[in-house]
Order: C-alpha cells, then sequence, then structure tokens
C-alpha cells in the first residue's frame, strides 16, 4: 500500500470535452506530436521521427541489450547510420537505399517492419515522414532533455506593448506563427485570486480583493506578488507539491501502517522555500545534509528525505527483501523528484527507450547504501532539540555520568560490606519445597475465557477432593525438577492448576523464574502476585517475581492456560540473587576470575544499602531524562555508516547476489563523477544533480513549477522527459527559463516572479471564438488556463472562508475529520479514527449537520496543511473525505455571515457561495431562498448547497473565470 491517490476538485467549472477531431487539431499544431500529415519545412528528428521510432521500433532495437533483435539500436546516431554487415538502417540523401525505409515500405510480410505480430503499424503520414527526413540527409539530433540546454535569445516581437519580461516573447512569437493573437488581460479580481491560490493556496481576504480590484497603478500588481511571495503561506503551497513529489507521510505504508514522527521534514521543507533557499542548497541538504561539514540541526532535518519510504514491522518478512525494496524506492524517487527520469524501468532489465542500464540502476542505488536502517522493524528516530533543550540534556547527562561514577567506585567500605554479604549468604538456608501436585484440564469456550474463569482450586486448593465427576483429581508429580521446562499439561482452551508448599524459616524474599505455555497466573498464601494473558511457547525467564514468605508454610499455587496445541511450565528459585551470582559467590575469592569479580561488585553495588540514595538518583534523573526527551521532536534523519555491498539483482530479484558489485555512480548516458579515485558518496551525487554537468535537474524543476501556474507543463509529462515523454511545446523558452534559474542562483522566488509576472500568465481563461477547438489543452498558451484545484486547497478555501482556518504554520500533524470506518481495514493492532480537537472545546462533528448546531462554535481552528498523511488508506481518499467534512464545517458560518449581511430578498446562501468563489454579491450570483430542513437533509448529497436550474448556470458563467 502507498500514499493515497489525491482526489481532486474542479478548480473551475470544467471544460466541455472535445471531440476526436478536436485533439487531432492541437496534435497538429503542437511541437513533438504528430498526428497527421507532416508540416512542410524541415524534418526535426526530435520532433518528427524520434516519437516514431519510439512508439514502434525501440522496444526490440533499443537500449535494452537483452531484448534487441539483430545487434541494432535505432536509438543512437551509430545505430542509425552505421551497420556491422555494411547495411546501414539510413543513407542520408538516399531513401531508396536506406534499409529502414526499404523495410517499412515493403510489402512482404516476413521483410516488413514493424512485424505484424508486434500489432504496430506505421500510418502513411509516418512513411513520408521519414523518407522526407532521408531526403533531406536525414540530421540527426540528441534527445532535448540529455543535451545541456543553453540559453536561446528570446525572439523580437513587433507588438511591444504586451510584452512584461522574455516569457511573453517566446509565448507571442510562437502565436503569431501559429496566427493567433494573445487573449486580454484578465480582471482584478480574478488576477488576485488567481496570484492567491497559486502562490498561498488561501482565497484573498474580502478586503485585500476590494483594494485590489480599484488600485490601477502599474505597481499594484508586482506589489501583491512581492506581498504573497513574503507570506508564510508561499511555502506551504511549495511543501504541497514538494511533499507528493517525494513520497512524504506520516505512517509507515506496509503492513500494520504505524505512525513514524517526520513531521520536521515537512516544516523544513516549508521553511526552505519561504526563505528562498537556493534549489541546489536544498538538494544537497536533503540528499547529503548529514554529510556537510558541520551540519546543522535544518540540514540533519533535511536528510530525512532519504528515509521517507515505506518501512515494515512485520514479524514474517524477509530483512533483505525489505532493504532490497527501501532502496529500490530511493532510486525511483530521487530520478523521477530532481531527473524526470524512470530509472525505475531499469531495476529488473535495461531500459526498453531510455540509455539507462540495470547496471546504472544498482550503482545510482549504491549512493545509498550508507543510511543506517533495518530491513524489518520500527526505524530509529534521531532527536531534534533545539539549543536550550541541548543544554539541558547535556546536564542531565552529565548527572547521569557522576551517579553512574560513584555506583562504578570501588571503596574500602564497599568491599567491607560486600564480604559480609557474601558470608550472609553462604550461611542462608534456601527454603524447602515440597512436591508438585496438579490437576486439570478444566475446559472453557475460549483462550480468554479460560485464563478469566475462576475454577474451583483458586477457590481452595484440597489435594483431596475430585471435580468433575471424579475426572479431575490432585495428582502428585515428583518427577518434575525445578529449572526445567515441562512440555506435559493438557488441554486446549484450559486451565491446569500447580500447587506446592514452600517452608521458610523466617520471614524472607525469594526470586522466581517462570516461564508459560501460555498464560499465566500465580498466588502465593492465597494472594495474587501475577496474572499475563499471553500466547507463546515456554521458555526461562519469561516472568520474574519477588515473592515474600512467611515463616513456616507458604503455599503457592499457579494457573497455566493453554490456547492450543501442547502446553508446559517452566519454574526455578533463587536466594533473592541470580543464580550466576550465587555461582561467583560460592567460589572461593582467591579463585575467581577478573571478570567474576567485576560483575559480582557491580550486583551488590546494584543492592548495597549505602548505595541506595545514589541508586534512587539515577533512577529519578533517567526518569526525569526520558520524560525530557519524550518532548523533543524526532525525525528519521540520515546517519551514515560504513556502505553496505550493492549487487546487480539479476532480474531485480534479491535472493540472487550472483551480479557484480558496483560503486556508486552516475548514469553513463548522462557523465561521471570526479572523486579522484574514491568512492563517490551521497553529497557527490547532490552536487552532481545540480551541476552544469547534468543537462537534466533545471528543466525539470521549471516544468514542474510551470504545471502549477499555467495547468500544464511546458513538457506535458513532467515526471518523464525520457524519450517515452512528450517533447516540449515551447523548447526554447523551457530552455531559457532553466538557464536562467542556475545562472540566478536557483532562485526559486525569482523564477516565480517571472511567471506570474508575464503577460501570458496574467490572461483571461476565457477562451476566443474557435480556440476551444483550435486548442483545447491551452498548449499555444492564447489563454491562461482553466485546471483543478488541489483538494487540500479546496478544504482550506472553505475553512478560510467560514473563519475556521487556523493558518498557523508548522508542528506535529493532526487528524482531521474522517469517515467512520476509515481505519477498519488496519490490523496490528484495530484501531478507531479519533479527529482531533481544535483550540475551544472540541471538534466539530461532522454527524452536526444543522447549521445551528454550528454558530457558536464558528471560530474554532482548523489546521491547515497539517493533516495526518497516510501512507496507504482504503478506497477513500483522505483528501476528498477530510474535505467534505470541512466543507460541511464550513457552510454554515459562511452562510450566517451572508444571512446577517444582506437583505431577506436575497439569499444567504449564493452571498456565501460567492463569497468562497471570491466574486462581489450581485443580483446575478443570488440562488433561490431555501427553508434549511433540520440535520443533514439541508446539504447535497454532496454536502455542498444545491442551486436550480437557471441560477446553476449563473454561477458556472461566474466561476469559470480563473
Amino acid at each position: 500500500m502507498r500514499k493515497p491517490v489525491r482526489t481532486r476538485v474542479r478548480r473551475f467549472w470544467p471544460m466541455r470535452l472535445a471531440a476526436a477531431s478536436t485533439v487531432l487539431a492541437l496534435l497538429c499544431c503542437v511541437p513533438g506530436v504528430s498526428a497527421g500529415p507532416a508540416q512542410p519545412g524541415p524534418v526535426r528528428f526530435n520532433r518528427d521521427i524520434r516519437p516514431i521510432l519510439s512508439d514502434n521500433c525501440l522496444q526490440c532495437h533499443g537500449p535494452d541489450k537483452a531484448k534487441r533483435k539483430a545487434k541494432l539500436n535505432l536509438d543512437t546516431r551509430e545505430g542509425l547510420f552505421t551497420s556491422p554487415e555494411n547495411r546501414p538502417p539510413v543513407t542520408p540523401h538516399k531513401p531508396d537505399q536506406s534499409e529502414m525505409v526499404r523495410r517499412i515500405t515493403a510489402s512482404d510480410p516476413d521483410e516488413k517492419m514493424p512485424p505484424a505480430k508486434t500489432g504496430k503499424t506505421l500510418t502513411r503520414e509516418q512513411v513520408a515522414l521519414i523518407r522526407r527526413w532521408v531526403e533531406q540527409g536525414a540530421p540527426w539530433e540528441g534527445h532535448w532533455s540529455f543535451t545541456p540546454p543553453v540559453r536561446p535569445v528570446p525572439p523580437s516581437v513587433a507588438d511591444k506593448s504586451w510584452v512584461r519580461n522574455p516569457i511573453d516573447r517566446f509565448v507571442f512569437a510562437r502565436l503569431r506563427t501559429e496566427e493567433l493573437h494573445p487573449s486580454q488581460e484578465a480582471d482584478r479580481r480574478t488576477l488576485i485570486r488567481r496570484l492567491s491560490f497559486d502562490l498561498t493556496g488561501l482565497p484573498p481576504a474580502p478586503a485585500e480583493a476590494e483594494a485590489f480590484a480599484k488600485d490601477h497603478r502599474p505597481k499594484a500588481y508586482d506589489e501583491r506578488v512581492e506581498a504573497l511571495l513574503a507570506s508564510p503561506h508561499f511555502g506551504e503551497r511549495m511543501a504541497l507539491y514538494w511533499l507528493d513529489l517525494v513520497r512524504y507521510s506520516d505512517t509507515d505504508g506496509f503492513h500494520a501502517d504505524n505512525y513514524r514522527s517526520v513531521w520536521p521534514y515537512r516544516d523544513y521543507v516549508i521553511k526552505a522555500f519561504n526563505r528562498n533557499l537556493p534549489f541546489n542548497q536544498f538538494t544537497m541538504e536533503q540528499i547529503a545534509g548529514d554529510l556537510l561539514p558541520n551540519a546543522t540541526l535544518d540540514q540533519k532535518t533535511a536528510s530525512t528525505y532519504n528515509r521517507l519510504n515505506r518501512t515494515t514491522e512485520e514479524g514474517g518478512a524477509q530483512a533483505k527483501d525489505y532493504l532490497a525494496k527501501y532502496a529500490a524506492d530511493r532510486v525511483r524517487t530521487t530520478s523521477v523528484a530532481w531527473l524526470g527520469a524512470t530509472f525505475g524501468c531499469a531495476e529488473c532489465h535495461d531500459h526498453k527507450y531510455d540509455p539507462y542500464s540495470t547496471r546504472d540502476f544498482y550503482s545510482f542505488e549504491a549512493f545509498f547504501a550508507d543510511l543506517q536502517e533495518v530491513g524489518v522493524g520500527k526505524p530509529e528516530p534521531v532527536l531534534l532539540p533545539d539549543e536550550q533543550q541541548a543544554a539541558e540534556l547535556k546536564s542531565m547527562d552529565a548527572e547521569l555520568a557522576r551517579l553512574q561514577s560513584v555506583l562504578d567506585t570501588a571503596t574500602p567500605e564497599l568491599a567491607s560490606a560486600q564480604s559480609a554479604w557474601e558470608q550472609s549468604l553462604l550461611s542462608q538456608p534456601l527454603p524447602k519445597e515440597g512436591p508438585w501436585h496438579s490437576i486439570g484440564p478444566f475446559s472453557a469456550g475460549s483462550f480468554a475465557a479460560a485464563f478469566k474463569t475462576v475454577f474451583p482450586p483458586e477457590a481452595e486448593v484440597d489435594l483431596g477432593r475430585a471435580y468433575e465427576e471424579g475426572k479431575l483429581k490432585w495428582t502428585p508429580r515428583p518427577d518434575w525438577a525445578d529449572g526445567v521446562a515441562h512440555n506435559d499439561l493438557m488441554g486446549e482452551n484450559a486451565a491446569n492448576y500447580l500447587f506446592r508448599v514452600i517452608t521458610a524459616e523466617k520471614t524472607e524474599s525469594l526470586n522466581l523464574s517462570l516461564g508459560s505455555d501460555d498464560a499465566i497466573k500465580l498466588w502465593v498464601n492465597g494472594k495474587e502476585v501475577l496474572a499475563h494473558e499471553v500466547q507463546r511457547g515456554v521458555a526461562p525467564d519469561q516472568e520474574k517475581v519477588t515473592i515474600e514468605l512467611q515463616a513456616g508454610e507458604n503455599r503457592l499455587l499457579m494457573k497455566i492456560v493453554n490456547a492450543s496445541a501442547g502446553s508446559g511450565f517452566y519454574f526455578n528459585a533463587g536466594l533473592g540473587v541470580p543464580d550466576n551470582i550465587l555461582i561467583i559467590v560460592k567460589t572461593q575469592a582467591t579463585e575467581r576470575k577478573p571478570e567474576q569479580q567485576t560483575e559480582l561488585a557491580k550486583y551488590y553495588r546494584s543492592t548495597a544499602p549505602s548505595l541506595a540514595a545514589t541508586r534512587s538518583g539515577l533512577e529519578a534523573t533517567k526518569k526525569r531524562r526520558a520524560e525530557f526527551v519524550n518532548g523533543i521532536p524526532t525525525t528519521l534523519a540520515t546517519v551514515a555508516v560504513a556502505p553496505r555491498p550493492i549487487h546487480v539483482l539479476p532480474r531485480g530479484n534479491w535472493m540472487d547476489e550472483s551480479g557484480e558489485i558496483v560503486l556508486p555512480g552516475v548514469p553513463r548516458a548522462l557523465g561521471h563523477l570526479e572523486t579522484s579515485g574514491e568512492r563517490a558518496t551521497r553529497l557527490d551525487l547532490a552536487r552532481w544533480l545540480v551541476s552544469g554537468k547534468n543537462p537534466l535537474t533545471a528543466r525539470v524543476f521549471v516544468n514542474r513549477l510551470w504545471k502549477m501556474f499555467y495547468g500544464t507543463g511546458l513538457s506535458k509529462s513532467v515526471d518523464d522527459l525520457g524519450t517515452r515523454g512528450e517533447p516540449p511545446s515551447h523548447p526554447e523558452l523551457l530552455d531559457w527559463l532553466a538557464v536562467e534559474f542556475v545562472d540566478s542562483g536557483w532562485d526559486v522566488k525569482h523564477l516565480v516572479r517571472l511567471m506570474v509576472g508575464s503577460s501570458t500568465y496574467r490572461q483571461t481563461s476565457q477562451p476566443g471564438p474557435g480556440m476551444r477547438e483550435r486548442d483545447p489543452e491551452n498548449r499555444l498558451l492564447a489563454r491562461q488556463s482553466s485546471f483543478r484545484l488541489d483538494a487540500e486547497l479546496v478544504r482550506d478555501n472553505a475553512l478560510a472562508v467560514s473563519g475556521l482556518l487556523n493558518d498557523a504554520v508548522g508542528g506535529p500533524s493532526v487528524k482531521p475529520y474522517q469517515p467512520a470506518g476509515y481505519w477498519d481495514f488496519l490490523n496490528f493492532p484495530k484501531r478507531t479514527w479519533e479527529a482531533d480537537h481544535g483550540q475551544a472545546d472540541g471538534p466539530l462533528l461532522p454527524e452536526d449537520h444543522a447549521p445551528h448546531a454550528r454558530l457558536e462554535r464558528a471560530q474554532r481552528g482548523l489546521r491547515r496543511l497539517r493533516p495526518l498523511r497516510h501512507a496507504c488508506t482504503s478506497g477513500v481518499s483522505p483528501a476528498a473525505s477530510s474535505s467534505e467534512a470541512a466543507l460541511r464545517s464550513a457552510a454554515a458560518p459562511c452562510a450566517k455571515s451572508a444571512f446577517d449581511t444582506v437583505a431577506p430578498a436575497s439569499s444567504g446562501v449564493a452571498v456565501a457561495s460567492a463569497s468562497i468563489r471570491g466574486l462581489p454579491s450581485t443580483p446575478h450570483t443570488t440562488a433561490r431562498r431555501r427553508t434549511l430542513p433540520p440535520r443533514s437533509s439541508a446539504y447535497a448529497p454532496s454536502g455542498t448547497w444545491q442551486f436550480a436550474p437557471s441560477e446553476r448556470s449563473t454561477a458556472r458563467s461566474a466561476s469559470a473565470a480563473r
């Protein structure tokens, strides 16, 4: 199980689905996607030919050596233009002499490519395109994303009035090529709403929206951008995207899906974006923060990234299996997040489309071989004390060291007292233990019932009495020796009783070592001294208890309860000291080994009356320290150890270590690391990721950021910039932004300013005549896009406009409302979800549907961004269900506010709806006034207010503009 799929909620009213012909029209006008007759002009290999080869040829004639047919690789220049048989696939300018052209046009089924059995067929247009490319000289290009970006010169444009920064130059030039014009600027209210959601994830306050709508100063927009970038919520908005990318969750994912404390990492990410930490430093701190010289607490916290993978505590799991899973997860996550690369496809075999080998996969994995971790078990957290907490810990540790030193220091007084104590042990006789008697089994309906039921021996031990019509009698067991496990008790879901008399000459203590299969109870002189309901096999020292004996006879009764199969017990007694200590005491002092003398002295000091105050102080300080530590945040920060060997696993099989051992390295197609012959580290990897030698990282980040603000990346496949990914719609713009990002010092806020400050961003999202048909996905950017708001932001929006939002940033995660039974699928242990309380006297329970039940509690704070993230979940999305409950909580306060501020003739519901959308209250946005029935019937099935048909269309038009 993994982190739940985010349910996305419509940001604005959905566009009508385009017909197939409309999609075809878009494909024809966006570079990199061919779907029809080729455009006139030069044929580009990356734009026009590579996608055809990738879709139809590379599975058999690509990077995967194991699956490669005829030793032919069409993914490289050498493979296309040379051949060992002197019949190269492509002969430039000579299509009739090119083997590729001959084979794709062959009529003989045995000659034709691709073969019919593959189910792939080239269209006539694709065949014609390949022929034209060969006729034009077959110019070859390396894959666009593997080529280092070079800053292109922004194109000149005739209409400079629309251009605010270089982004607009690239977009405008492309629009003119397509004989299109940009759209007009959106209205002021739409712009501030757009900016607020994009940069903070929250709606603008009504007063801010009103002021911005009236402020037409040239600098007003830029000032608003700066204010939003300075908001603490900017970091939250950026963190939403990043945390999804690096698989952040507050639970461990596998098996029981238990909680783990990693929220300090989430707070680090928020803080990093807020203080505009350069992205190259952001990268190094996450991948190798623990390896940085004099690493700070923040940098160590950042290294939690490496341990955000799912882990298991399942007892039957194989540690090596899960260590392999954890390592592979880090390769996948890192390659996707920073490189937009699908390294995961090379875990079991060479990548079939991109130049990544299986050896590359495991060489990349070897960077993370130095992480301290266990394959199965709870991951060890790392304390994150602040300066004051660290000083307090240091003080307590010093006190513990002082007290321990007192206990460990030998003195003449202690030596004398120890000698006297040893003599008393030697002269003290052991209590006399009588023979065992047993009776049973007494059966019950279940194991638990057998443990709880008071059978007759518990009320009275009468060795001459029989039970259950004479079937059960007390039986002497002189053969049962102490210090040996006995496994001859009978009965399932049943209890057996064991009894003996112990005679002591005086009042004294007696140490017992006990074991049982399964549960056990113990009484001494009628007083219960032990009860442990457990299922286990018998073994020594499972229970250790000290009993107090009175002078004379002492009656000891033991109950052994069995669940199934065989049953047994273990019993041993001693003079208040462990057996190993008694052995040393009985050894002559002159014959004791040094280690025995040390062990004996240590034990005596643990009981010596003269050191009681020291022991008490030590225990009190340990307890105080443990309680203090419980209040210190922890996270799964990386701790480096000696790296373990990493093998290439044939077919990804963790049990097969026949593959070669590899050292850390980057994919050969992307270069190599210079480490002066030393083993490369995670810090070397991090530096390479943000170096000029890596062509991918800057492009990948820019592309994802573009998607945040425009709905679709310049390359639509943001997680795959490889051969199977989509070429960018504006390649020069993507490269310009990537180079600008690096040259700015990896300044994230600078990049954001450029994107949201452009005229391209400020356009209305309303399409002009014919544009929805011409460009349904808005890849040409002739308008702004309409797209869905993230589910977390839907929830935050509703809470914000209702006055329920607690906008405090950071701290431990909280549990929002979830539907009943949300945790029913979890076991080990079974749990029930309980929502956390707000700032006042309790949570706003989702079952309190009636608006009047909430009005007095409208100001309770519900946290944003901090809902507990699950690594696994049931079929219900937490984001969806949490938002649903939050919307219900928000509806009544918002409606009350609306009813209090509008005339009776209009509807508060519509005013509330307009408030949530950031729109003015006008007669055109009012809905029919409704009488609110009691409780949940006041809500639509989806938890939202209902509009009459005519009003619904009005509401749609009012909210369509982004």
